[in-house]
C-alpha cells in the first residue's frame, strides 16, 4: 500500500466520522412530535403519583447520576416550568418529574432510552406528546409545550 493510498482512505475516514458527528448534533435536543395509536404505550401515569404530575403539563426527565449534562438541563426544564405556570391559574400547572435511569433500568427499554438527558413532554392526561433526545433547545421546548397548553384549553 503506497503513501497516497493510506492518507486518502484516513482521509476519508475522517471526513465520514465528521460527517456522522454533525448529523448527531443536528438531531439532538430536537422536538420529535409522539404519534401513536396505541395509548398504553405512550402514557407516564403508572411512572409516579398524580401528585407528581402537571395538572397541564409535565416535563419528564430521564437521567443517570453520570450525566454531565443532567443537572444543567433541570435546571433549564425547572425555569421554564415555573415560568409557564406563572402564566396560567392553578397550582403547579407545569411541573419537571425527573427519573433516575440506574434505580430503574427497566424504563430505558419501555420509552426508548439511548442517552440522557431524554425529557418527555407530557400532557394534563399523563399521554406523551413529545420528546428530546438530549438537553431540549429552547425555542422548540417552549414551542411543543405551548401547544400542548393551547390544546388544553381549547
Amino acid at each position: 500500500m503506497t503513501v497516497a493510498l493510506s492518507l486518502a482512505i484516513v482521509a476519508g475516514i475522517l471526513a465520514l466520522a465528521t460527517a456522522l458527528g454533525l448529523l448527531l448534533r443536528s438531531r439532538t435536543g430536537r422536538a420529535r412530535v409522539v404519534t401513536s395509536k396505541v395509548r398504553d404505550a405512550t402514557t407516564v401515569a403508572d411512572l409516579a403519583g398524580r401528585e407528581a404530575f402537571g395538572t397541564a403539563a409535565t416535563l419528564l426527565q430521564f437521567s443517570t447520576p453520570t450525566c454531565a449534562r443532567c443537572p444543567a438541563t433541570a435546571r433549564q426544564l425547572d425555569a421554564v416550568a415555573a415560568a409557564k405556570s406563572s402564566t396560567i391559574e392553578g397550582p403547579a400547572r407545569v411541573r419537571r418529574l425527573e427519573i433516575d435511569l440506574s434505580e430503574r433500568p427497566e424504563l430505558a427499554r419501555r420509552f426508548d432510552v439511548m442517552q440522557t438527558p431524554t425529557v418527555l413532554l407530557v400532557d394534563g392526561d399523563q399521554t406523551v406528546r413529545a420528546r428530546f433526545g438530549g438537553p431540549p433547545r429552547q425555542p422548540e421546548l417552549i414551542a411543543a409545550l405551548d401547544a400542548v397548553l393551547t390544546e388544553e384549553h381549547s
